[in-house]
């Protein structure tokens, strides 16, 4: 059985080592928040690693924890539905003017994106920072695809609203 821990526990040390940087890069464009990034990242580790134990391959293992971090994101955003309505009561936090354009523009696009709810972000995420059509991000969250082009609608209206011609620059707002 030591055998059996050590496989698996050496399967994790390696998706860590390789891919770690890349699984928190994609939390932290599904969960909106670099802090978020990092305690998503270790749930789904968890989550998977609680019910995987030996013959994954550091690649099939990173599809799971991609999927877990993606469902987990999700799941969160449900549940915290009542405080993303109430949020505007909170007070906000004192920041610093960015010193460039180019900063202050992807500022903008991230702050937007936190904005959305975690089923248009993940939609979002997994078109445009995945690259999935339709049909496969459909298939990833178990929905209809043509609920996924509503969220995706939804999404880039009101990032385009928001960002103005930030998004009127890549050539329309549904980025065709």
């Amino acid at each position: 059985m030591a055998e059996d821990e050590q496989s698996w526990e050496l399967v994790v040390a390696r998706l860590v080592a390789e891919r770690g940087d890349a699984l928190v890069r994609y939390a932290h464009f599904v969960s909106g928040g670099t802090m978020d990034a990092s305690d998503l990242v270790q749930d789904a580790l968890v989550k998977t690693f609680g019910r995987l134990r030996n013959g994954y391959s550091v690649a099939s293992a990173e599809a799971y924890v991609r999927r877990a971090i993606l469902t987990t994101a999700v799941d969160a955003g449900r549940r915290a539905g009542r405080w993303r309505r109430i949020a505007h009561l909170q007070a906000a936090a004192e920041t610093a003017d960015a010193p460039d354009a180019a900063s202050d523009a992807r500022l903008d696009v991230i702050e937007q994106l936190r904005r959305l709810t975690p089923r248009e972000r993940a939609v979002v995420v997994l078109r445009f920072y995945e690259d999935l059509k339709i049909d496969d991000i459909a298939a990833e969250l178990g929905i209809s695809p043509g609920a996924v082009k509503r969220y995706l609608s939804d999404a880039l209206g009101r990032l385009g609203d928001a960002l103005g011609d930030l998004a009127g620059r890549k050539g329309g707002r549904h980025g065709r």
